[in-house]
């Protein structure tokens, strides 16, 4: 008797710990990645409305093991916020900081100045003729405060401006600055800081390993400072590839660049694109022409062993760098939280199907994440 309930106790055992192991190995990795890095950086996501909203939960489960910092992805925009004049719509605003503040997390607000997704309204008066320099400095200082204002406190940093320089190095000719004029983004920073005090204010753009732009990027912050304006940050993009950066060594000489001028150095939208882009625009739905589907689409039905190594190597040769650099970089942002969310699935090529983040569409943990990982355990990834 004793026999037969000691062999159905081992049995019950057993059945657990098979359960148990079954579903590590789907879930993928216990120990948290801000865990891991809870010494060197914030480790960040962008979030988007579902999950804000709460019916995105295995998105959730991931945030809430693997992150300690959120970026709000869309619904902070100009457009989404602050679509008429007079008229503001702070609902999911106002769940995304519930949510950093439910879990306790480094909040991100993005973005307060930026040319794309603005309403026409905010450049043009009632008869659709643009607006002066004044009117629209009062709009823009109206908006910040309003939205800066409301989240006092409980945003600890934000994009103030966006992407203004361009890749040859020149301030960007959009609407702002053709209205107001360069100084558009000196008032902008000035706004949110009386808006908000204590929040940290950054500039961010893409392409800051370019080096026209980086060294227009370097006197647009020296000017800022030295005429006592707020930034405490740079906002480096990190929409990279397989094969870009080209070198290691060139990403870690920009973020040393960056840092030199006292500003701390933020890596704020990171993803690797694995697929091929067009030397030209294509802006047809790629899943309804055979040839393009082979060429700009080859991973369909899921991505290889081989490519997922190459991803796995890629991110851990870029966080090597992070890892570096660690009092010189003080977040690190991933653009999403799984590839389904990505928004590389349409852009350049509407239809595709990538896989540029740590979680897969089925919200399992990529070969990428281990790598990522066990960078904190040597300095070399194989």
């Amino acid at each position: 008797m004793k026999k037969k309930l000691r062999d159905k106790i081992i049995y019950i055992c057993f059945k657990y710990y098979v359960i148990a192991f079954i579903f590590i190995a789907v879930y993928g990795q216990q120990t948290g990645l801000k865990d891991v890095y809870k010494d060197d950086f914030y480790i960040g996501t962008a979030v988007n409305y579902w999950q804000i909203q709460g019916k995105d939960t295995l998105s959730l489960d991931i945030l809430k093991q693997h992150f300690n910092s959120i970026t709000a992805e869309n619904v902070m925009k100009w457009g989404a916020i602050h679509p008429a004049l007079n008229k503001y719509n702070f609902t999911a605003a106002d769940s995304f900081v519930a949510l950093g503040e439910k879990y306790n997390l480094y909040i991100v607000g993005h973005v307060l100045v930026w040319h794309h997704q603005v309403p026409r309204w905010v450049f043009e008066d009632d008869s659709g003729n643009t607006i002066d320099r004044n009117t629209l400095l009062q709009r823009m200082k109206e908006h910040i405060y309003t939205v800066a204002g409301r989240y006092k406190g409980r945003v600890h940093c934000w994009d103030v401006v966006n992407e203004a320089v361009t890749d040859n190095g020149e301030i960007r000719r959009n609407k702002w600055c053709e209205i107001i004029g360069e100084d558009y983004i000196q008032k902008a920073f000035e706004y949110t800081h009386e808006a908000d005090p204590d929040a940290e204010l950054i500039y961010n753009d893409f392409s800051m390993l370019n080096p026209a732009k980086r060294e227009r990027v370097i006197r647009l912050v020296r000017d800022l400072k030295s005429k006592g304006v707020r930034i405490d940050g740079i906002g480096m993009q990190a929409h990279w590839h397989l094969n870009f950066p080209e070198s290691m060594e060139e990403l870690e000489e920009t973020i040393m660049a960056y840092s030199e001028l006292g500003v701390k150095v933020m890596i704020t939208e990171m993803d690797i694109n694995i697929l091929p882009n067009p030397r030209r625009r294509i802006g047809a739905d790629i899943s309804l022409n055979f040839e393009l589907q082979k060429k700009y689409n080859p991973f369909v039905e899921g991505l290889p062993d081989s490519m997922n190594l190459k991803l796995a190597k890629r991110y851990a040769d870029i966080f090597t760098v992070f890892y570096k650099l660690k009092d010189k970089v003080s977040r690190v942002t991933l653009w999403g939280i799984h590839d389904g969310q990505s928004w590389l699935n349409f852009w350049p090529i509407r239809g595709r199907m990538n896989y540029p983040l740590l979680f897969d569409r089925q919200y399992k943990a990529k070969l990428a994440l281990d790598a990522v990982i066990k960078i904190k355990q040597s300095t070399k990834y194989e």
